[in-house]
């Protein structure tokens, strides 16, 4: 399941531990990278309607009261002392892993039954991991039974899961049959790269 690029707003929420310094009727506002070090952007206005647009990793502003604001020159070792429990506190980015099955089988090809064990290690080392496993199918056979196989492909690695000792309500499976291919094909033509399950790890 692969999603375009977009401005990580999430990360924004963390901005809110950087409006401080009350006391002193100045506010200090800094854009905080999430886990992977990516960051959204941040426009900050005045009461009198001055923009001020922080964009990136560590762009960091400060306004008096009263005052519009205007950028700061926080280096990024400042501001990572200043936010250290913030930035601690930031969730591991998620995992992504695509595993790949026999024609027509719910059955993972030699490669992939080997790479799974590395997958079930990684997801055990998340504290408390969120994880969905989709399967799918190329477009070789009948719809609906491809919607039965992409299925049954998800739920063989959720049992996996399970097994590895994950409790049954973390782990989500879900069949998207010959919809979401890799590589786009012909009806009825085999493709291997599209017989896979996808599995997100939060």
């Amino acid at each position: 399941m692969s999603h375009p690029p977009f401005r990580r707003l999430a990360t924004l929420a963390i901005i809110v531990f950087a409006i401080a310094a009350c006391t002193t009727q100045r506010e200090t506002y800094v854009v905080l990278p999430d886990a992977t070090g990516q960051a959204g952007s941040l426009q900050v206005v005045s009461k009198q309607g001055q923009v001020l647009v922080l964009d990136g990793a560590y762009a960091n502003a400060q306004a008096s009261v009263g005052r519009a604001p205007r950028p700061a020159a926080l280096s990024q070792a400042e501001i990572e002392r200043a936010f250290a429990e913030a930035l601690s506190a930031r969730p591991d980015a998620p995992l992504r892993f695509t595993l790949y099955f026999r024609e027509g089988s719910d059955e993972l090809t030699p490669e992939s039954m080997k790479a799974l064990q590395g997958v079930l290690d990684a997801v055990r080392k998340r504290p408390a991991p969120d994880v969905i496993v989709v399967g799918h199918t190329d477009r070789v056979g009948l719809l609906l039974d491809n919607d039965r196989l992409a299925l049954r492909r998800a739920e063989r690695i959720r049992a996996d899961l399970l097994g590895a000792g994950l409790p049954e309500e973390t782990v989500q499976a879900a069949g998207r049959g010959e919809r979401e291919p890799l590589v786009a094909t012909a009806d009825e033509q085999p493709e291997p790269r599209n017989r896979r399950v996808e599995i997100l790890v939060r």
